[in-house]
């Protein structure tokens, strides 16, 4: 019997603990309770009539009394009462107890605050035949306090009142069991703060303040570095004005240039790029590629630059692309500073000096008009600078030594004029065929006398001559005036 008492009363007491562990504060606290309490008496198998019956249960009326010592800590009186008669005989019983109590129970937002306490005191019984019974007593209770208005509760309770002897109070067995249920009413204490940010509700002119949100005197909530996101909740103080901030107030870096969103006037940077105070990418050198990211810093200015801004050289003459003036430069040409071969200025100045370019170094196979691959590179300087003339006429003549007849030698000489002036419309687009035709001079036309090998490699020779030189003049006049 014992036993099942114990344990209703704990089944009751476990819930209630349980909740207390997520309570949160901000109910109205009140200083003192009052709580008239009614209920019935479950009375331990021991106690018995005079006439050896077991005492029969019965109802229960008392009050409890308590003072708030802390946030959830309450100092209680509890007392009540209980008059059970038996089937027969005459021994009525009253049976009284009085305690003082610590009760634990937290201020909750909640409607229901749970509780538990207890302490020590005495309890009595008073036959009608034979005399008293006094006991000291151990008190343990749990239970809740059931909120109705701001101050006025039902409070719910489980007390068990174990009876401790005068002497060897180590055997204390004997144990009464109270349920009950009473009004209970608040007074005194602090006044109502619905959103628990420490200003009365009378005072507050910001109700429903986001609970551990630091308020002002009127209750509104206090934002130091203005994010939005208010002191107390704010994990990022002193966020710099402006700055874009997430749910716990820390800046927000969508890019990760460390300049906060909000701030950063470029957004989107790319990783690795250095910016300045602005979030924008510094590019010292000015290639179009940020620093940081740049692997090629100081790239001359006007350079083309490849994603990590090192200058390109598309011909590879080593004048990058942007700054080459003469694009497509032979492999191995020896070029200026503006990237055109030494060899075309020199071929660009006799053109305009003697109104032909005579090539000496044009090879084909023996006794054929077929090019040989070396001639190619010494066409291709002509052809770049012939570009650069579109209205110029141009005759390709070719000229042999006085090695065989002098018919064989101008119908080589035209064969191989001619796979030259071919070579020269097929590798560049911007010469028009109808501006250029063919001669072979065969070996009329000697540069020097035919007695000696170095004589006839001389004799040996391609000339592109200008036609229409008027046009050739207007140049020369042009570059004399800049030279003066």
């Amino acid at each position: 019997m014992r036993a099942r008492r114990w344990f209703l009363l704990f089944a009751l007491a476990a819930p209630l603990l349980a909740q207390s562990a997520w309570a949160k504060t901000g109910f109205e606290d009140k200083r003192f309770l009052i709580t008239p309490f009614g209920g019935w008496t479950i009375f331990d198998d021991s106690l018995h009539y005079a006439s050896g019956q077991s005492f029969k249960d019965a109802a229960y009326i008392g009050g409890r009394v308590a003072l708030r010592l802390g946030s959830f800590v309450w100092l209680e009186g509890a007392g009540g009462y209980s008059s059970t008669k038996p089937d027969v005989g005459g021994d009525d019983v009253s049976w009284y107890h009085a305690s003082g109590n610590l009760m634990f129970s937290p201020s909750t937002a909640h409607a229901i605050s749970p509780f538990v306490s207890l302490g020590g005191g005495v309890w009595k019984v008073n036959h009608k035949t034979i005399g008293d019974e006094n006991s000291g007593a151990f008190d343990v209770a749990a239970g809740a306090r059931l909120r109705l208005t701001d101050v006025v509760g039902l409070r719910l309770e489980a007390r068990n009142i174990l009876a401790i002897p005068k002497s060897h109070w180590e055997s204390a067995s004997t144990n009464n069991l109270i349920f009950g249920a009473g009004l209970s009413f608040g007074f005194g204490g602090r006044l109502k703060d619905t959103d628990g940010d420490g200003v009365a509700d009378k005072n507050d002119k910001c109700p429903d303040t986001p609970h551990g949100c630091s308020v002002d005197a009127t209750g509104c909530q206090t934002d130091s570095d203005g994010d939005g996101v208010c002191d107390g909740l704010d994990k990022c103080p002193g966020t710099p004005r402006g700055a874009k901030v997430d749910a716990n107030g820390c800046p927000i870096d969508s890019d990760g240039d460390g300049v906060f969103d909000g701030l950063d006037q470029c957004a989107n940077t790319a990783a690795g790029c250095k910016v300045d105070a602005n979030g924008c990418p510094i590019d010292s050198d000015g290639d179009g590629v940020c620093d940081g990211v740049d692997q090629c810093p100081n790239t001359t200015s006007g350079c083309k630059v490849d994603e990590k801004g090192c200058p390109i050289d598309t011909d590879g003459d080593g004048v990058c692309d942007g700054l080459d003036k003469c694009e497509n430069t032979p492999a191995g040409a020896k070029v200026d500073k503006d990237g055109c071969p030494i060899e075309i200025m020199e071929k660009e100045t006799e053109l305009l000096d003697t109104g032909m370019i005579r090539l000496q170094n044009i090879n084909f196979e023996t006794a054929k008009a077929d090019l040989l691959p070396e001639s190619l590179p010494v066409l291709d300087i002509v052809g770049q600078v012939l570009t650069k003339w579109p209205q110029l006429k141009i005759e390709v003549g070719g000229h042999t030594d006085s090695r065989g007849t002098a018919l064989y030698n101008q119908k080589l000489s035209e064969a191989r004029a001619g796979s030259v002036r071919d070579y020269m419309l097929a590798h560049f687009p911007g010469l028009q065929s109808d501006q250029y035709t063919i001669k072979g001079y065969g070996e009329a036309k000697p540069l020097v006398p035919n007695t000696n090998p170095l004589n006839m490699a001389k004799n040996r020779r391609v000339e592109f001559k200008v036609l229409n030189k008027d046009v050739l003049k207007k140049e020369v006049e042009r570059r004399r005036l800049l030279n003066k």
